[in-house]
């Protein structure tokens, strides 16, 4: 026994000393990207910018804040996110509630419909063409639609219902309740861990997408706010040379790359607290049966 209690304590402390490190590797970048936001152009440029802030100025959160079109993109990938979650929140949710029916005629085809989709695609050309010849480019709809059920999302939520009691659904169809109000009423009020967990899912994976607005969308009001971060990286990498005004530059780009990378991360930031309580549970309990 003390030899047990003295081996569990050493994989305490190894367990705990490996993690602090993978905390510590993780956070960095993001601490650094934080402390170059509140830090001066000379301290950026000189390399000084670690963890913490050198030069401590505003100057930059003004510059970017005072740009009335990352306001409007901003804006934008509000909506979008917004939009696009509850949508995929509603679909996967009808979806994996249907593929949670073991006697459902045609299961082990949706289910194989589904799972097929997560390793081939029609590539990106052909989704061009459709997106293009259905008229939704320039449109919310080309961001949501494409995108609106994600396979892994939908296969955890079906695995979470098939893990609730049938005996609460046939209770209720002999009350009376017919399969929605069976679904509103008796399933989604249990279902609170699951919904945050593909709630944050969602949010964050729309939140974060910008490919689709680059390639959906030509007219820059209409663009989400990873875009317009994505051409200030790309305006900055582009066309310069080795002299030091072009360097020179590049620091300024960089500062405010930092500061637009804040200011898209924290809406993110502050929401997940919220919902975090509810994400081991609800992908644990998704994941009890395959």
């Amino acid at each position: 026994m003390v030899g047990a209690t003295r081996g569990y304590r050493a994989f305490q402390a190894v367990n705990g000393f490996v993690l602090t490190v993978v905390v510590l590797v993780t956070l960095f970048p993001f601490v650094n990207i934080v402390a170059r936001s509140f830090s001066g152009e000379q301290e950026i440029r000189s390399g000084q910018v670690n963890i913490w802030p050198k030069g401590f100025n505003l100057t930059t959160y003004d510059k970017v804040m005072s740009d009335a079109m990352f306001w409007t993109n901003y804006r934008n990938t509000v909506f979008y996110t917004v939009v696009a979650t509850v949508i995929a929140l509603v679909l996967t949710t009808c979806y994996a509630y249907v593929l949670s029916k073991r006697n459902l005629r045609g299961r082990g085809l949706l289910v194989g419909i589904a799972v097929f989709t997560m390793f081939f695609n029609g590539g990106l050309i052909p989704n061009y063409v459709l997106i293009s010849s259905l008229g939704l480019r320039n449109t919310l709809w080309a961001i949501v639609l494409p995108n609106a059920i994600s396979v892994f999302n939908l296969l955890v939520m079906k695995a979470f219902f098939e893990s609730l009691p049938t005996e609460l659904e046939e209770a209720a169809a002999v009350d009376g309740t017919g399969t929605y109000g069976t679904l509103l009423r008796i399933v989604l009020p249990l279902s609170k861990a699951v919904l945050a967990t593909m709630l944050l899912f969602y949010a964050v994976s729309f939140w974060n997408s910008w490919f689709a607005g680059f390639l959906y969308m030509d007219r820059q009001e209409l663009f989400p706010v990873t875009v317009y971060l994505r051409n200030l990286i790309a305006g900055a990498t582009s066309g310069t040379d080795n002299n030091a005004t072009s360097e020179a530059a590049l620091q300024i780009a960089a500062s405010i790359q930092a500061v637009t990378i804040v200011l898209i991360m924290t809406p993110i930031m502050l929401v997940y607290p919220f919902i975090q309580r509810y994400f081991v549970s609800g992908v644990m309990l998704g994941a009890v049966k395959g």
